[in-house]
């Protein structure tokens, strides 16, 4: 960090607590958001730097500071508590919670997190609930679904139109497995009598943690799990999250666990008689745009950003890297949810 950047931190830090700081340290954050550590008054807090609203149009912290303090409203205890704000310069204090990363992934691990999922899906019934926004990039249908990857698509060509490697990728191996993909889907809805591109009624969305995972967990001391970052929260189709929790490259649940998954997501979501049909059409879609996404290192707005939240890496190392991963995730999309 310059000391600019380290005094201004440091300010804020002392604005949010009240007094004095003993220590700050950096110690991780997402691709786009930054964490500190932050000792003061004998206590720790953890203090989060969002991305600057002309980089990401986003509000992600009034969204996840709304969440959070929803939560805390019905005593969901395994996510910190906001302290305090200062969203004019972009920063949120919040509660510590001590833990590692999750390491190898159990079906405990997926009991605890659909505990917490069927708790945030509680919430629909409450006042509160119609306050929330949709979820970041919401996939209310499946032409919603499409109309995201061809977007993704069509920016990944423009910016990166003497990437030949990029390209030759997208326009060949990505766009046939992208038309026959979607060409299934629709069949397999249609057997169902129902409507690829008709959008998923009220009363069978729910609150969701999107962008919720094991990537975005912490196991403390007592092994228990405690869920981060709700930047992206709000309203959303269930079939999305639980097709992002098995295929999030940053955490790919094996077999096994897909498969305790979506039995345990279908004792949560199951009122609607038609989640497991969808979620079986719309996970190879889902796994496409988890391919585009892996892209986004290409982009350069989203490189910067990488950047700035302390990437280390070259950008040619990175660019390659990622078109490595997405070849991998596109050879095993359309293998479907394993049931």
């Amino acid at each position: 960090m310059s000391v600019s950047d380290l005094s201004q931190i440091s300010d804020v830090a002392k604005s949010l607590v009240g007094g004095p700081v003993e220590a700050i340290e950096q110690v991780g954050g997402g691709r786009n958001s930054r964490i500190f550590r932050v000792d003061a008054n004998g206590l720790r807090f953890a203090l989060k730097q969002y991305p600057s609203r002309n980089d990401d149009p986003r509000d992600r912290l009034a969204t996840e500071v709304g969440a959070l303090r929803l939560m805390a409203q019905f005593k969901l205890t395994v996510v910190p508590y906001v302290v305090a704000t200062d969203a004019s310069r972009g920063f949120v204090l919040l509660s510590w919670i001590d833990g590692a990363p999750v390491g190898e992934v159990t079906t405990s691990d997926i009991d605890s997190a659909v505990a917490f999922l069927s708790a945030i899906h509680a919430l629909n019934a409450t006042p509160w609930a119609a306050k929330q926004p949709p979820a970041a990039e919401a996939c209310l249908s499946g032409e919603e679904i499409v109309r995201q990857i061809k977007t993704r698509l069509d920016r990944l060509r423009v910016v990166g139109h003497d990437e030949v490697e990029l390209i030759e990728f997208i326009d060949n191996s990505f766009a046939a497995a992208f038309y026959g993909l979607v060409q299934e889907s629709k069949q397999r809805l249609a057997r169902a009598r129902l409507d690829f591109a008709s959008e998923l009624p009220q009363i069978w969305r729910s609150l969701v943690p999107s962008d919720f995972g094991f990537h975005n967990s912490l196991r403390r001391r007592d092994g228990s799990l405690a869920f981060l970052d709700f930047e992206y929260f709000g309203w959303d189709d269930p079939v999305k999250l639980t097709a992002d929790i098995m295929l999030h490259p940053g955490r790919k649940l094996r077999p096994p666990l897909q498969q305790h998954l979506r039995r345990a997501a279908l004792s949560v979501y199951g009122g609607d008689q038609n989640f497991a049909l969808r979620l079986n059409a719309f996970y190879p879609l889902f796994g496409l745009r988890w391919v585009l996404i892996l892209l986004n290192e290409f982009i350069p707005d989203r490189w910067r950003r990488r950047v700035l939240a302390g990437a280390t890496e070259s950008w040619a190392e990175a660019k390659a890297r990622q078109l490595m991963l997405a070849r991998g995730l596109l050879a095993s999309a359309s293998e479907g949810v394993k049931e």
